[in-house]
């Protein structure tokens, strides 16, 4: 079987508000697809913002637990985005070093960690230094 990732659900509280942060970075104004629903195609997966209340879910649902990673071919200009759009830096330290701030990590990706509006982890990588496995 040659599976291949297609749709990543995010959960936020205010879709109108995601689908504006998330176009800001991704300079994309992504498809509105439900009330609560607005999609951005990111390499041929679907990042889902999903706003549980606006499209009629009793259940209301929470931040992703987990780091959910992206490449950007301008790592500078993406984390610049990321300030002005009201991500929130991540404080502390990840992987040793510091979180919100661009920085190398041990395995030669340059990247930075922050948090959208809504407290999902997100982290965006120089589209050149991403370790692929291979």
């Amino acid at each position: 079987m040659n599976a291949k990732l297609y749709r990543v659900i995010l959960p936020v509280y205010d879709v109108n508000a995601a689908a504006r942060f998330y176009a800001a970075i991704f300079d994309d104004e992504g498809v509105r697809v439900s009330a609560g629903r607005h999609y951005f195609n990111c390499g041929g997966a679907i990042l889902a913002c999903f706003d549980a209340a606006a499209d009629g879910d009793p259940q209301p649902t929470g931040p992703n637990p987990e780091w959910l990673y992206f490449s950007v071919p301008d790592i500078k200009a993406t984390f610049e985005t990321c300030r002005q759009a009201g991500a929130k830096m991540s404080s502390g330290d990840v992987h040793e070093t510091p979180a919100g701030e661009i920085h190398v990590r041990p395995w030669g990706e340059c990247s930075f960690y922050c948090e959208d509006p809504f407290g999902n982890k997100i982290c965006f990588v120089d589209e050149t230094t991403k370790f692929t496995g291979e």
